[in-house]
């Protein structure tokens, strides 16, 4: 990974992160992290976020047993983004399901009449 200090942090010192399934490639879930659920995710191998609503930190599986082994971290080319790519011991939605991402937006955009 590159420099640590070449991470553009947004006002609130956090960062997305996007969670990637290494092996499948699927998304798993966003989450977001400060410089201290970084550190703290570098230094076990496993996923730590910042919980926005909780305030607090979050080791990703430390109830559920879900947890998600680091395999890499990637920063985008703004550096205001990162992509973590992960061993799921588990699904990584609350829900249950694999992925956050289980449900499809059913709409269509202005002027088409259909998704593009």
């Amino acid at each position: 990974m590159s420099d640590l200090s070449a991470i553009k942090w947004n006002a609130q010192g956090l960062v997305p992160a996007i969670v990637q399934d290494s092996e499948t490639r699927q998304v798993l879930m966003l989450a977001w992290m400060n410089a201290e659920s970084l550190r703290q995710t570098l230094e076990t191998g496993e996923t730590v976020f910042w919980s926005r609503s909780r305030q607090e930190l979050w080791h990703k599986g430390a109830t559920s047993g879900n947890t998600q082994r680091v395999g890499a971290i990637h920063l985008d080319c703004d550096a205001d983004c990162l992509l973590v790519q992960v061993r799921p011991a588990g699904p990584a939605c609350h829900t249950g399901e694999v992925s956050c991402f289980f449900r499809t937006l059913e709409t269509t955009l202005p002027g088409t009449g259909a998704m593009e």
